[in-house]
């Protein structure tokens, strides 16, 4: 029985969600980190769990024809696919897609799933910053130890330049800060921060920040705005910093475009976890749609309750998904969820089941929860049309995951 600490050969099998890959050693699964199916690694026990060991890669004895050399810290969030070519990024994911649906829905696809590639370099429209003393950046996967951001190159060069400024005026006013919320639109004509600090600010030093150089937006209450095409129709959406908003600003409006394919014209439309209304909007604008989009997040419905105002076919409620469903509204003719990453509460999909609406779209950021939602959707009498994915996070494990489903 291997112990922590002990290093291992492996042979490493098949990705695993979350990053990891599988190997086997005498039948018991090790997760390995930083490496590539197919390679032959020696990697270190560095936590025994229940039937499974962790580690992570030391020595790559036989290396796979796509493992690259990797710039900054393969470790720094954002960062954990980035020893992998990134055209077999995309096959691990619709491998990861696969076994989720079947492992955990008990769900054979209709076909394997094609994942739209993004730019690698600056893709990334929000970001959580951490700051300690003087420096700000990511962590380090699994730990609170501070990696540089600009050497990731999930951001812009001139949105970090933009960061140095801010962090260097910060300390020189000695405003203690934890965290920085960067948000910016997809051109990066608007760039705004909020901070969470340790210090109060004055309204002195408040305004000093605000002037930094490349933030047109600085505080809890500062927005930027969307301009984007769907089906040819351009849209304007605010959305504070503060909100849950798509973060791939090379992807975006391919994702709305795809999603709100799906919607006919005129059709009814209830657009579940709306956020800023980016679907709902999306759906009014190219589509003609008569919308009730709910979003129970407080900074978020107000943006989507200000979007809407510009649309006399879009209804904007503020309130928990579960009580939304839970009032048994009139079926639409489709329905559009995108949940969070802990995917739809049980309340929250025996609502959405109880509708019964002709055709489900469900987008999501965890493609575990999505096949657990699946499995009830597929058992309550949907079947499954479509499955496409977006490469929203280039350089990570993670995937956007689109299903189609009709009854």
């Amino acid at each position: 029985m291997a112990a922590l600490g002990d290093s291992l050969s492996l042979t490493i099998e098949k990705p695993a969600a979350g990053g990891r890959m599988i190997a086997r050693l005498d039948g018991q699964v090790v997760l390995v980190a930083g490496a590539i199916p197919g390679e032959r690694v020696t990697a270190r026990v560095e936590k025994v769990g229940k039937g499974v060991l962790y580690a992570t890669t030391t020595t790559v004895e036989e290396a796979s024809a796509d493992r690259r050399a990797v710039a900054g810290d393969p470790e720094c969030g954002g960062c954990l696919y980035a020893h992998v070519s990134y055209p077999r990024q995309l096959q691990l994911k619709s491998d990861v897609i696969a076994d989720a649906f079947a492992r955990i829905g008990k769900i054979t696809l209709p076909s394997r799933v094609d994942v739209t590639p993004s730019p690698e370099d600056g893709y990334r429209m929000r970001a959580r910053l951490h700051m300690r003393g003087r420096r700000y950046g990511f962590f380090r996967e699994g730990t609170h130890d501070l990696c540089d951001a600009r050497a990731t190159t999930q951001l812009l060069a001139e949105t970090c330049d933009a960061l140095d400024r801010l962090t260097a005026a910060v300390n020189s006013v000695g405003v203690e800060v934890r965290e920085i919320e960067l948000s910016e639109n997809a051109d990066a004509s608007n760039r705004a921060v909020s901070l969470d600090t340790i210090t109060a600010m004055d309204v002195k030093v408040q305004h000093a920040l605000a002037g930094t150089d490349g933030l047109t937006g600085f505080g809890a209450d500062a927005v930027v705005t969307e301009t984007l095409a769907v089906d040819g129709h351009e849209i304007s959406l605010r959305r504070s910093v503060l909100a849950f908003f798509q973060g791939n600003r090379y992807l975006l409006a391919t994702l709305v475009n795809h999603v709100v394919s799906h919607v006919e014209a005129g059709a009814s439309l209830v657009d579940l976890y709306a956020g800023a209304g980016l679907f709902a909007i999306g759906a009014a604008a190219a589509r003609s749609a008569k919308v009730r989009a709910v979003e129970g997040d407080r900074v978020s419905a107000a943006d989507l309750i200000a979007n809407a105002g510009a649309y006399d076919t879009v209804d904007a409620v503020r309130q928990p998904v579960e009580d939304f469903v839970g009032r048994s509204p009139k079926r639409p003719d489709v329905l559009i969820v995108d949940p969070p990453r802990t995917g739809m509460s049980r309340e929250a999909l025996d609502g959405v089941i109880r509708l019964q609406a002709p055709k489900l779209v469900y987008v999501s950021c965890d493609v575990a929860t999505l096949a657990r939602d699946s499995k009830r959707l597929v058992a309550s009498g949907y079947t499954i049309q479509e499955a496409r994915a977006f490469d929203l996070f280039p350089n990570t494990p993670h995937v956007e995951t689109v299903i189609a489903f009709s009854r």
